[in-house]
């Protein structure tokens, strides 16, 4: 008997709010025996757990297909919650017990908004204080509460109280997206925060990104120049009566604590200024202000769609030293993204200052430069008397360590915790081996992740930038995939990717979009277009994120075509080059790598995806259009690059990597471009040259052409420049520059110099894909078909990866043993199947579970292909050896 469990709805277990019209659902097949494959199932949809009377049913499905289910033909409306059931039948036998869940709609018709856009009053011409304000309003419930839900969102940073408690755990709502056509509305659970009689709702709202400072050049209301609140309370009672509690002009205002609020300089906070009671009924507000009621569309107003930030785990000073200088510093022990929590005594009116810094400098101070203008301080004046407790609301910082200033000497390291936050995404992936630094490396990059994917993929998390590049993103994405569920997140990101996006296809750096008019549209950031959502696809077996982003991937490819002379060759405009690339000329960024080459490199494989999407998408005159334009730019860029003799005329590491990773070189010229690249990395004596472009496919293109021996070698390499390198210089983050800090202790740069930069991560990728072996292939993207092809290599006895799949868990464990043999351990979850590739194994020297491959259930099918073992096996766990 087969069982259901981890039903998803929209990736998301019970979400409430969600605004999806065509909703899908996704579950996995629990089976105790191998091969197991679903043959049938049936989905049933009510308005009641009881499922007495149906709003939609399936009906028995003859289907293999347990991910993303349309509920094709069923009609929901606003505020409504769904429940929904699912069976399967494996085989003709019975079928498994039902599994069941619910989804809640949110708000579906913009036209249903009843809520008005509220605001701190203001004087004419009075621009708007730095002080967060307080808005709160009293009302009235009756008895018996069946359900209560908030529906809310602002201009800026907004949380959420009532009575005097906080409601939800999300921070930095509503998120960072496009802010003038696309505006996330949160949906909060109330209903056992509500009492009868007297009630009273308040928020505090912050500057954040809608009118916060953005970017390095001290840029303020990029969105928009005041704060507000957009608010509805629903409560449903037992009786099927309703009451709305709605932000209007009854609401009142004051001023709050928070008397400056920045994402880049943090906060500060006067606690004398506190209200007791603010938020709770009996209060008195009696000298607050009415508020003031701001005119804006809500036709933004959108549920939201990736996971909230909230509050992920809690870590401790491993210490509290002074400094050369004499200054008291923290050290986290870790390179973490969030604030301070901390506890404090003192006299009424007496401050206190904390700093947070990444890295000390080569004397053991404390080192700020690398912030550039974001100070990242939070200022505390105390309320006197009993220790207070504060942590801030609207600022996160990246730091290791912390200055104190202020606290005076009977403070304890005791009296801080370091609040880890990020956009609350499941964890999916692990990855260890018998290299300690390289497991330390793989922490790294799971650290870089954590602190980057905050809302938005941004560059780094610490000075003032924390952008949303889009080249950063696209280079790291896959590696993303496999840490944790990024669907959601990129979903939402690509949407504001594509309401960025210009009439003429062009693409902005970061998304959202907050640069000059004139930062867009450099290649391989501009394919973030392209390459993301595919690779959501590839990963997720999401066809719909395809359907959504089709016209912005066709747009891109469109205006690549548009540029120059020659619509087969990109040759014109600024491009980032391989940026960072060690190759390049004194005083610049930009790698030695032609930058021609570069963008028509992309320019290609951005066609080659967009070809396959429209094939996905059942478009086959697209297709063959793309497959033809692929063709002829190919063409061009041999014959731009190319000499008649096979060779390349980029000569860098770079170069040769694009050539054929993209399969843009052939016959003679991938041998040569092969050969190339190892006479480049032996001229290094095994270390990498390459910078954003190319340092993501090194490693894949050595694997596959040959040259796993040198990939290994470049992994391993700890001097400068290597992965390693950071690892033996303190790193528990991924750095930006191969040599943010030298080997004397100095720095690389003041400007441009964050510890935590997850672009160099991308390793992780070739780390789950070819040291573990676990891939998707793409005839069966999401997992459905899986691949397991680990490459042992020089320097490693073990390694193991796992992967939480739509499906279920995939794992695989290969071990060197003592005889000279190999053991792998492999699980493959059910519903689905996979080819397995034993490295150098002979066909009648494998053992399953000690048994002939021919004797061992769940194998369906073993052949010798280059060398290696291949086999074909349905779900369940296996043990080869060879």
């Amino acid at each position: 008997m087969i069982e259901i469990k981890d039903l998803l709805c929209e990736y998301k277990d019970r979400p409430i709010g969600i605004d999806v019209a065509i909703p899908r659902i996704s579950w996995k097949i629990i089976s105790d025996r191998r091969a197991t494959v679903q043959t049938a199932f049936e989905i049933e949809v009510a308005e009641t757990e009881t499922f007495e009377r149906l709003a939609w049913s399936s009906g028995k499905v003859a289907s293999t297909q347990s991910v993303h289910v349309e509920l094709e033909g069923l009609r929901v409306v606003s505020r409504k919650r769904y429940h929904y059931r699912v069976r399967a039948w494996e085989g003709e036998g019975s079928s498994s017990a039902w599994a069941s869940s619910y989804w809640e709609t949110g708000v579906l018709d913009k036209a249903e908004w009843r809520a008005k856009w509220i605001a701190e009053p203001l004087a004419a011409g009075e621009a708007e204080p730095d002080r967060s304000p307080l808005l709160r309003k009293a009302f009235e419930a009756k008895g018996g509460v069946k359900q209560a839900r908030i529906y809310a969102t602002a201009q800026g940073l907004y949380e959420l109280e009532l009575n005097g408690r906080r409601v939800g755990n999300d921070y930095f709502t509503p998120g960072w997206t496009s802010y003038g056509s696309r505006l996330q509305v949160q949906t909060y659970d109330a209903t056992d925060l509500l009492t009868a009689g007297d009630n009273a709702i308040g928020a505090v709202l912050g500057n954040g990104w809608f009118k916060g400072n953005l970017a390095w050049d001290g840029q303020k209301n990029i969105y928009g120049d005041r704060k507000a609140l957009f608010l509805e309370l629903h409560i449903s009672y037992l009786d099927g009566t309703e009451q709305v509690v709605l932000s209007d002009g009854s609401w009142r205002a004051a001023g709050s604590p928070i008397l400056l609020s920045e994402i880049y300089h943090g906060e500060t906070y006067d606690a004398r200024l506190e209200l007791e009671r603010w938020s709770r009924p009996g209060f008195d507000d009696g000298e607050w202000k009415a508020v003031d009621l701001i005119d804006r569309s809500n036709d933004a107003l959108i549920a939201q769609e990736n996971e909230t930030v909230r509050k992920q785990e809690e870590i401790k000073p491993i210490g509290m030293f002074s400094t050369p200088k004499g200054e008291t510093v923290l050290d986290m022990g870790q390179n973490m993204v969030g604030w301070l929590k901390f506890t404090v005594s003192g006299a009424a009116g007496s401050e206190v200052e904390i700093h947070h810094a990444e890295v000390l400098d080569a004397d053991g101070n404390f080192y700020v430069d690398n912030l550039r203008a974001a100070k990242q301080t939070i200022r505390y004046v105390l309320k006197g008397g009993a220790s207070e407790t504060f942590e801030p609301r609207f600022t996160f910082q990246g730091f290791r360590y912390v200055r104190l200033i202020g606290f005076g000497d009977a403070i304890s390291a005791d009296d801080f915790t370091g609040i880890v936050l990020h956009s609350d995404m499941p964890r999916t992936g692990s990855f260890a081996c018998s290299d300690p630094l390289v497991n330390q490396l793989q922490h790294n990059i799971e650290w870089g992740l954590k602190g980057n994917f905050l809302d938005v993929p941004t560059d780094c998390p610490q000075r003032d930038e924390r952008l949303g590049w889009t080249g950063d993103a696209q280079m790291f994405i896959r590696t993303a995939t496999y840490l944790r569920n990024v669907a959601p997140f990129f979903t939402k990101w690509s949407r504001d990717l594509k309401a960025d996006q210009r009439e003429d296809g062009g693409v902005p750096f970061v998304v959202p979009h907050v640069l000059n008019a004139g930062s867009f549209s450099s290649a391989a950031w501009g394919d973030a277009a392209v390459i993301c959502p595919w690779t959501i696809y590839l990963s997720y077996g999401d066809k719909r994120i395809l359907e959504e982003q089709y016209d912005s991937m066709q747009a891109w490819i469109g205006y690549m075509r548009s540029q120059g002379e020659n619509e087969y060759l990109w040759n014109t405009g600024f491009h980032f080059g391989d940026w960072l690339g060690l190759d390049s000329k004194p005083d610049s960024y930009i790698g030695a790598t032609d930058r021609d080459f570069i963008a028509t490199a992309f320019y290609a494989y951005s066609v080659s995806l967009v070809r396959k999407t429209a094939e996905v998408l059942g478009k086959a005159e697209d297709a063959a259009a793309y497959g033809e334009l692929y063709e002829r730019i190919v063409d061009a860029l041999t014959e731009e690059f190319v000499t008649p003799s096979g060779r390349l005329s980029v000569p860098t590491q770079t170069g040769q990597v694009l050539g054929l990773m993209f399969g843009l070189l052939e016959g003679k010229a991938k041998t040569r471009a092969t050969g190339k690249l190892l006479e480049l990395l032996e001229e290094s004596k095994f270390h990498l040259t390459t910078g954003f472009v190319g340092t993501p496919y090194l490693n894949h293109v050595l694997s596959d052409n040959g040259l796993t021996d040198a990939a290994y070698k470049l992994l391993f390499q700890q001097d400068y420049p290597s992965w390693l390198y950071q690892v033996t210089k303190g790193a528990t983050t991924i750095w930006e520059h191969w040599d943010g800090i030298k080997e004397d202790g100095s720095f690389w740069s003041r400007d441009m110099n964050s510890f935590n930069h997850y672009a160099y991560g991308a390793i992780g990728d070739w780390l789950y894909r070819v040291v573990a072996g676990i891939d998707t292939a793409e005839s069966g993207a999401g997992y459905k078909r899986i691949t397991v092809r680990p490459r042992p290599g020089e320097g490693l006895t073990w390694a193991e990866g796992r992967l939480e799949t739509m499906y279920g868990e995939v794992r695989s464990n290969w071990e060197k043993e003592a005889d000279g043999g190999v053991r792998l351990e492999v699980t493959i979850p059910a519903n689905t199947s996979a080819e397995i590739r034993l490295p150098g194994a002979k066909l009648d020297a494998v053992t399953e579970s000690g048994d002939a491959l021919a004797e061992a259930a769940g194998v369906r099918s073993a052949s010798q292909t280059g060398g290696d073992a291949v086999l074909e096996v349905g779900s369940g766990s296996y043990t080869f050896r060879w």
